[in-house]
């Protein structure tokens, strides 16, 4: 598996309510061991996860999934990181 870092970034009209369903999609995630760190940003802009994936295809379909990309009100990138 390799990872991935998913940024999840606040668009101004975010809607707060989306932020419950976020946190139990990383639990679920996190759950079945994809899921290796995850947190807010300290400025309340958004937050991170590192993600584990088979490929940048799989990161991506995995983080289009996530509560925050289907609500509309956060912009998610997915970069490969190949962190040590």
């Amino acid at each position: 598996m390799n990872r991935y870092l998913i940024l999840a970034m606040r668009r101004p009209l975010f809607d707060p309510a989306v932020v419950p369903l976020h946190q139990a999609f990383l639990d679920s995630l996190r759950e079945q061991g994809r899921v290796e760190l995850s947190g807010p940003f300290g400025d309340k802009s958004g937050g991170a996860y590192l993600l584990h994936a088979a490929d940048l295809a799989e990161a991506t379909a995995i983080a289009h999934s996530d509560p925050t990309h289907l609500s509309g009100g956060w912009d998610i990138t997915v970069h490969e990181w190949q962190a040590h």
